[in-house]
């Protein structure tokens, strides 16, 4: 491969080009193109024709530097978007951590933020329209003239309301919006749950609701179908609320808008929705930085190549910069919107495409760009050593008392279930003893249904730091394979009161310990001698229990207390020792204390821990 920092020969040629044509004028055998395209993943013949950035990216490696006819100032943009990114590089705060702030805002300014456009992820039950509606959004809220088939590709687009910009994620469901948050990225800002009016409130629809909640994420209900004559919109409402969703028009706080992707009615609403609650809590953004963001999807196309769909969440994109997603990095030497359209700079919360990958990123994973091909190596390094680090460390699931634990040594003292059961008839009985549980330590279930343990539950419970409860439930093949992969514990049970009772030791076990003092041993100062660079040791008869080298002591006078310390020496004749027992003499120093008088009382005492 060409080094980037040498001087490549320019070569101008049309949008499209013949690869005879294209090696004619690259001045070499169409035979070197051809293995210079395949080893980029493109299976092409010599009679075959490639595009523009298919062509940049092949001659690159050749040595050469393409340029579309008629085009002279393409060299001028891609030095300007290269000083851009440095600039940014310059403005980028120093990384930090802070709880509650999302990923790609840690180290920020507040004073360098700006507000984005929302991030909105549609999910709900198979067959309530939630294609339809995102394909209705699209067809009319979205600048007539765009290419359509890309978005697919991108798996996003953004639309137009009232001024405001919201960004569209069309994902397969909740399963890859949890998949998503598994790994470490909370792509959207906010969840519409699609539900049917004809059907109402189905499983899917509850779990895509526990998801979104578990999440954090904010909830708008889109009631669709309401154009059908069976349609029963306020019954949705009700099972709605029987599962604490309560309508904005009932006094609750979460948006209800009836909808139907059949005739378009109610999107204006549905959008005025949408930006109201992000107006609420406005997503924030550093548009001046190097880019931030989540991998939508990874595929290999075989005229292209190497492809990854792109959200910028924080920062901008800019053709020519060097990426890193995970272990893997490389340079954006293509981006497109989601019309299919080649652009140079995507700012926050723009879905893209890129070309210029080695390898097929995961869906969810993070990406950030850095400031050369010198930086994207070191931080490669430094994640795989991490990861072998992490792998050797992780040699089985995380047991139940692991997880509670590290809820311990946090701030927040919240227990989070899943809990499957075999029938309708023992779910709430169940859910009735576990909730009663809570105390200072918050029992939250973040899911609840009759049926097998399944892998989505697995994974539910892998992005939110979940134990999963099955109470004569069992694993199915899948979930068991995916508890292992997930670092998940899955607990068993077949009677109530003995997974009342490991809930309830474990929630003890959360809480913070309780230490109480515990007298062990008494002992009276009958004489006091001065050492030599040690001070004053009490000559002591113990007179009660026992007194240790490892416990702390009063010395008391009088009744009252003097001081308070921990054993500094304890001596029998002239050898140090561990412990003394009643009726025995022995020498005894404190630390932080030379003021001894026959007569003294010295209490000996430990710290026992009682919760």
């Amino acid at each position: 491969m060409a080094d980037n920092e040498t001087e490549l020969k320019v070569v101008e040629i049309p949008p499209t080009v013949g690869v005879r044509e294209l090696a004619d004028r690259l001045g070499i055998s169409p035979v070197e193109l051809l293995k210079a395209l395949i080893a980029n993943g493109i299976m092409a013949s010599i009679s075959d024709s490639i595009d523009y950035e298919t062509a940049a990216i092949v001659a690159e490696d050749l040595g050469f530097s393409l340029r579309l006819e008629g085009a002279a100032e393409a060299e001028a943009a891609v030095a300007e978007a290269q000083a851009v990114a440095e600039q940014a590089e310059a403005a980028a705060a120093p990384e930090v951590t802070v709880p509650g702030v999302p990923w790609y805002l840690v180290g920020e300014d507040e004073k360098s933020l700006e507000p984005r456009a929302p991030v909105v992820t549609v999910m709900g039950h198979v067959d309530h329209g939630k294609t339809s509606l995102l394909d209705a959004i699209r067809n009319t809220h979205v600048a007539a003239g765009e290419s359509g088939g890309i978005t697919q590709h991108i798996g996003a687009y953004t639309v137009s309301h009232a001024g405001q910009p919201v960004t569209f994620i069309d994902t397969p469901g909740h399963e890859a919006f949890t998949a998503m948050r598994a790994r470490g990225a909370q792509a959207t800002d906010i969840a519409v749950i699609v539900i049917a009016a004809d059907d109402g409130v189905m499983p899917q629809s509850l779990e895509a609701i526990d998801h979104a909640r578990a999440a954090g994420v904010p909830i708008i209900v889109a009631i669709n179908k309401t154009d059908l004559p069976n349609a029963r919109p306020e019954r949705v409402m009700e099972q709605m609320a029987e599962i604490d969703v309560v309508p904005d028009a009932w006094g609750g706080d979460t948006f209800f808008v009836p909808v139907s992707a059949a005739t378009s009615a109610g999107l204006d609403e549905l959008l005025d929705a949408i930006v109201l609650v992000a107006e609420d809590s406005p997503p924030l953004t550093n548009p001046k930085r190097m880019a931030l963001g989540t991998v939508l999807e990874g595929e290999i196309d075989q005229q292209r190549g190497v492809i990854a769909s792109l959200l910028v969440q924080s920062g901008t994109l800019n053709r020519g910069d060097t990426i890193v997603i995970g272990t893997q990095y490389g340079r954006v030497r293509a981006m497109f919107d989601e019309d299919g359209e080649r652009i140079k700079v995507a700012g926050p919360a723009t879905p893209v495409e890129i070309m210029g990958l080695s390898d097929v990123p995961d869906a969810g994973s993070r990406f950030e760009v850095v400031a050369n091909e010198k930086a994207a190596k070191a931080l490669v390094a430094e994640r795989e050593d991490a990861t072998r680090t992490t792998a050797t460390a992780a040699a089985g699931p995380m047991t139940l008392d692991e997880l509670f634990a590290k809820a311990a040594a946090g701030e927040t003292k919240t227990l989070n279930l899943i809990v499957k059961t075999d029938v309708q008839g023992t779910l709430e009985p169940v859910l009735d003893a576990l909730e009663r549980l809570s105390g200072e330590i918050t029992v939250t279930i973040l899911h609840a249904a009759t049926g097998d343990i399944t892998e989505r539950d697995i994974n539910l419970a892998a992005a939110s730091d979940a134990v999963v409860i099955g109470f004569r439930s069992h694993p199915d093949g899948p979930a068991r394979r995916a508890v292992l992969a997930q670092n998940v514990e899955v607990r068993e049970y077949d009677v109530i009161y003995k997974m009342v009772e490991d809930v309830a030791d474990a929630l003890t076990g959360m809480l913070e310990p309780i230490y109480e003092e515990q007298d062990i041993g008494h002992a009276e100062v009958r004489a006091v001698f001065s050492i030599p660079r040690a001070g004053k040791v009490a000559g002591c008869a113990v007179t009660q229990g026992i007194i240790r080298r490892s416990a702390r002591v009063r010395v008391m006078r009088d009744g009252a207390e003097l001081a308070t310390g921990s054993v500094s020496s304890l001596k029998r004749f002239t050898e140090d020792v561990r412990e003394v027992r009643e009726g025995f003499e022995c020498g005894v120093g404190v630390s932080n204390f030379n003021d001894f008088e026959e007569g003294d009382t010295l209490v000996f005492f430990v710290e026992e821990r009682v919760r």
